[in-house]
């Protein structure tokens, strides 16, 4: 794991008309670290992840790494069970070759015909296709917001497994939210915990305690 951070944040502050929803954060992702932000409803987790991508104004800095490329899965992306688009044609909007795709499908274990309707996939197959979405274009770091509401047990290890799996074989850095703490002392190696501003950050064992 490198030594210099791919992310660094400073006085990081976030406002919709006048109410404050993160207030001077400062934290650092060091190259290949999987990070959890966790922090009770209305802490500014998801919104700090919009500032990371750039979606929301902000003050304070936000510093990337040069040439870095972020893939987001989104907490919730609903889909009509009619809505007329397969997977194969989700995939395609990020215009890479269908050997690419073939490869990110195989990384994510997502093993359907393509030509299944969105609308149709489990909980499970549906978060598999939105990692994939989320890896096309070869991104160096992977948001993750929230990765597994509403799936069983077994789907949700299974999907940190796979975060854990594609952080160790394509060297991606995951920054994830989750409510779960068995999850985030075993998956993560630093924990940011906030409440509209810092409350603690260092290693599980450190920060949870």
């Amino acid at each position: 794991m490198s030594s210099d951070p791919i992310l660094k944040v400073e006085n990081l502050s976030v406002q919709f008309n006048g109410d404050k929803v993160i207030s001077n954060l400062n934290f650092e992702v060091k190259k290949g670290e999987i990070m959890a932000v966790v922090g009770p409803n209305g802490a500014g987790k998801t919104v700090l992840f919009r500032a990371l991508l750039g979606l929301v104004p902000y003050t304070g800095k936000i510093f990337w790494q040069d040439g870095i490329k972020i893939g987001y899965v989104p907490q919730r992306f609903i889909v009509e069970r009619d809505m007329p688009l397969n997977v194969r044609e989700f995939l395609a909007y990020k215009k890479e070759d269908k050997n690419k795709i073939a490869e990110i499908l195989k990384w994510v274990g997502l093993k359907i015909p393509l030509n299944q309707l969105l609308g149709v996939l489990s909980g499970g197959e549906l978060q598999r296709a939105l990692i994939a979405f989320a890896l096309l274009g070869d991104p160096n770091v992977l948001l993750f917001d929230e990765p597994t509401p509403g799936i069983d047990l077994g789907g949700e290890e299974t999907i940190y497994n796979l975060l854990r799996k594609l952080k160790d074989e394509h060297n991606l850095t995951v920054i994830f939210i989750s409510h779960d703490i068995h999850v985030v002392y075993e998956q993560a190696s630093s924990v940011l915990c906030i409440n509209k501003e810092k409350v603690c950050f260092g290693s599980p064992h450190q920060a949870l305690s």
